[in-house]
């Protein structure tokens, strides 16, 4: 779920998407995390959350009905949604498209609005039962033909841009770029080159059915090497950490509090691409040192807790000498499980 979350990243420093990006990840992620994946990008490019973040609501086809309405006043073709579709959620960098090929899919996608909401044409549609949904308005819509990557997509209004999706969803280049994403995020920094090709043949052979690559993921013997790998975020941190302590019950503002203290506050990626998957961003002296001081307050709360037996049971046949030496050594039992949450075992998975 968080994968995909950050794969299709949108950021509260935009004020319009502050109540939209939780609603989001419930109503277009969730629901195809085991279905399809052109099912999942179709949900989330139409989702207002993503349609304002990234000013397609505000994007008017030159040739459009609106646009001749008003000749006199700024409006015009916004071609970020566009781009990101291609760049970040689909085919990826470099995989063959050209700038044209964003113009025209930007083209096909003019009408996608939000109703009643923002600055876009989308706000005069004055109807209080699709306040802040998904409307397509024709008469902001580019007319005529569009070509894509080499193909033609008949004038077809809202449907145009959902042909251009759904091929893009199954395209090679998307499969090569999903599995290389996942692999990173479960077989470390550097993705194996096997790993992501058989993950890519599996998405393209099932036409990108998830389960069918998530088994592929799992199947790969890269994902369970020994040691772990693969530098936690700070969210996964912060997850494990109050799993080891039996944490049944956090509340909001306190998780709200520390994921700003660790560097990765909960959804403000600040831009597009979402937040890094590798450890340079996570590892640095800076970001360790306040995992460190996060770790002795989380230690001070737990009340008796002893991190010697908690050690081996955490990680069994798998702690090393060096951290078992560590514990050993500390000079209170609120030192040693301090030590136990930011031992080396424990920042990575």
């Amino acid at each position: 779920m968080h994968f995909w979350a950050n794969h299709f990243a949108v950021s509260t420093d935009k004020l319009e998407v502050t109540g939209l990006a939780g609603p989001m990840e419930f109503e277009a992620i969730r629901p195809h995390v085991l279905g399809k994946f052109a099912d999942m990008l179709n949900a989330v490019e139409r989702h207002p959350a993503m349609l304002l973040y990234l000013d397609q609501a505000v994007s008017v086809g030159p040739d459009s009905a609106f646009a001749a309405r008003r000749a006199k006043r700024r409006s015009g073709l916004n071609e970020n949604l566009a781009r990101e579709i291609m760049e970040l959620h689909t085919l990826g960098v470099r995989s063959g498209y050209t700038q044209a090929d964003v113009t025209e899919f930007a083209r096909a996608m003019t009408g996608w609005t939000v109703a009643g909401i923002g600055r876009g044409p989308g706000a005069r549609v004055q109807d209080d039962s699709r306040a802040g949904a998904f409307v397509f308005l024709a008469d902001v819509h580019q007319p005529g033909d569009r070509i894509v990557m080499g193909k033609r997509y008949p004038a077809g209004g809202e449907a145009q841009a959902q042909a251009v999706l759904a091929d893009l969803a199954v395209h090679p280049a998307t499969a090569t770029h999903i599995a290389t994403k996942l692999a990173r995020h479960f077989a470390g920094d550097t993705p194996p080159p096997a790993m992501v090709a058989r993950i890519a043949a599996a998405f393209r052979a099932s036409g990108g059915d998830l389960p069918t690559v998530y088994r592929a993921v799992v199947a790969s013997p890269e994902a369970w090497v020994t040691p772990p790998v693969k530098f936690k975020s700070p969210w996964e941190w912060y997850v494990s950490t109050q799993r080891a302590l039996g944490t049944t019950t956090v509340q909001p503002g306190v998780t709200v509090g520390m994921m700003n203290q660790l560097g990765q506050p909960i959804w403000k990626p600040g831009q597009p691409v979402g937040y890094d998957d590798i450890a340079a961003a996570w590892a640095g002296p800076d970001a360790i040192l306040r995992r460190v001081e996060a770790a002795e307050r989380f230690a001070a709360r737990a009340g008796p807790v002893d991190a010697r037996a908690l050690a081996p049971a955490l990680y069994p046949g798998a702690l090393s000498a060096a951290t078992a030496q560590g514990l050993a050594r500390a000079e209170s039992p609120a030192q040693a499980l301090a030590l136990l949450l930011v031992a080396p075992e424990s920042l990575r998975r």
